[in-house]
C-alpha cells in the first residue's frame, strides 16, 4: 500500500478506511464548509450576469484565491475529502470572479 506524505512524514501506519458516524464536530465542520462555499454564488452569478467589477477588490480577491488554492494542496496531503470538496469549489468560483474582475476591470 501506498503510503502518504503525512503518513511518511510522521511515520504514520495507513490504518484500515472505517466509515464512522458524524460527531457534532463533523456536522458543524460541514455546515461551516456548505456555506462559505455557498456564499460566494450570488456574487459570481452576479458578476456573471452584469459583467460589472468595479466595486470587487483585486488585491482581496488574489490573495483570497491563492488561500482557498493553500488549503486545497493542504486538504489533498492531509486526505480530508471534506476540505478537498469544499475548497475545490470555493476555489472554481472565486477563480471565475477573479478572471471576470481582471476581464471586466
Amino acid at each position: 500500500m501506498r503510503r502518504t506524505y503525512l503518513q511518511q512524514r510522521y511515520n504514520r501506519r495507513p490504518m484500515k478506511q472505517q466509515i464512522a458516524p458524524m460527531t457534532i464536530t463533523d456536522w458543524i465542520g460541514s455546515a461551516a464548509a456548505t456555506l462559505t462555499t455557498t456564499a460566494f454564488v450570488p456574487q459570481a452569478w452576479k458578476v456573471w450576469r452584469t459583467n460589472h467589477t468595479a466595486d470587487i477588490s483585486l488585491s482581496m480577491y488574489i490573495l483570497f484565491t491563492i488561500g482557498v488554492a493553500l488549503w486545497l494542496a493542504y486538504g489533498i496531503l492531509a486526505e480530508s475529502w471534506p476540505i478537498i470538496i469544499a475548497n475545490s469549489v470555493t476555489l472554481l468560483l472565486a477563480g471565475a470572479v477573479l478572471v471576470m474582475k481582471i476581464k471586466f476591470g
